[in-house]
């Protein structure tokens, strides 16, 4: 008789096998690790049965014997810098996204904090001598930034969220925001507005940079006067850049667009604090919306992109480029303006029909 305190032989093999999601799915054992690895040729439907029935039995990766076999992390990383201002309402939801693709293909994300500079750099090095991950996420990515050489020369594979302005050997998975640029002073025109401002974030991030000049390039072609700040992102930054704006009543915008959703909300306070009404005085507008957004008052009218597919199709297209895959060029939806309360014609101005 075996001592007590072992398991029963056939208590200790509990774990389901791929073998065992094919049978139950009728499919071939190669498909379902097809599918379980987000390897490209299985139809999306397929696919998703096939995660779903395996969900169901409770499967999940040894990830300790396949990292040992394969010599691999089977985790992605993904650094941010220590000065993005807090309560950013893009991140959260975009690592959503990336979590979401991540956890039924058995892999892991890994996230770490450093400032820009040599401690970043370092974080980097770890991450790639002690075999933490395959590969990472680039993030707010920096006009001629160097984290693309040492990524590359760390050996680590890499994709890009946006384009970067210097050679890149990553792929990269853009949005375009121009035409949510448009979109907005297009709205804003037609609302009467004649006299526009752009609060937006570090000019060194090169979505920031993009934007602005994006939001120059419309007022210009539609007769309009702007302005621009750059701010910390923060929404103490757009509070701060609102009171400058509305300091001198004789020429102050009737409009303001932020970069983000928390700067606007300090300038609607601003503004509500000056004596001035949302959107009856002033109209405000932003980026990147949160649920908040539409739940404040006045509800905020917003450029929406889809954060949370973005970082989906980041992991997807980051773990294409592990297995050396080579995807068709990714694309999101453009970003699209969502009109709210906070937008209304321009004081004295009749809207545009």
């Amino acid at each position: 008789m075996k001592p007590m305190d072992h398991e029963p032989d056939n208590d200790r093999h509990v774990r389901p096998t791929i073998a065992d999601v094919a049978l139950r799915a009728g499919v071939s054992t190669g498909l379902v690790s097809f599918a379980l690895n987000n390897r490209p040729g299985v139809n999306p439907s397929t696919r998703r049965r096939i995660l779903e029935i395996a969900a169901e039995m409770g499967w999940s990766p040894d990830l300790r014997a396949r990292s040992l076999r394969t010599n691999r992390a089977f985790a992605l990383g993904l650094v941010r810098d220590t000065a993005a201002a807090p309560g950013d309402s893009f991140f959260p939801a975009f690592i959503a996204g990336v979590e979401r693709d991540l956890s039924p293909v058995g892999q892991a994300l890994v996230l770490a904090s450093a400032s820009a500079g040599p401690s970043e750099a370092e974080t980097y090095r770890k991450l790639a001598s002690e075999r933490r991950v395959d590969g990472v996420i680039l993030t707010d990515l920096r006009a001629a930034d160097e984290r693309l050489a040492l990524v590359a020369a760390l050996g680590l594979a890499a994709v890009t969220v946006g384009e970067a302005d210097i050679d890149s050997p990553f792929p990269a998975v853009p949005v375009d925001a121009v035409a949510g640029v448009v979109a907005m002073v297009d709205h804003l025109v037609a609302l009467g507005h004649r006299s526009l401002a752009h609060v937006a974030g570090p000019s060194v991030i090169l979505h920031e940079r993009r934007r602005r000049t994006a939001f120059e390039h419309a007022c210009a072609s539609r007769g309009v006067a702007c302005r621009v700040i750059d701010t910390d992102s923060s929404a103490r930054g757009g509070g701060e850049a609102t009171k400058a704006l509305l300091a001198d009543p004789e020429n102050r915008p009737t409009a303001i667009t932020y970069s983000n959703d928390r700067m606007a909300l300090a300038g609607i306070g601003v503004a509500h604090r000056s004596g001035l009404s949302v959107p009856r005085d002033l109209s405000i507008a932003a980026f990147d919306e949160s649920d908040i957004a539409r739940y404040v008052y006045p509800s905020l009218t917003s450029i929406v992109t889809d954060a949370e597919e973005w970082g989906a199709l980041a992991a997807r297209t980051l773990l294409a480029a592990i297995a050396g895959i080579e995807l068709a060029e990714p694309r999101l939806a453009p970003a699209r303006l969502v009109a709210r309360e906070s937008t209304a014609a321009a004081p004295g101005a009749r809207p545009a029909s």
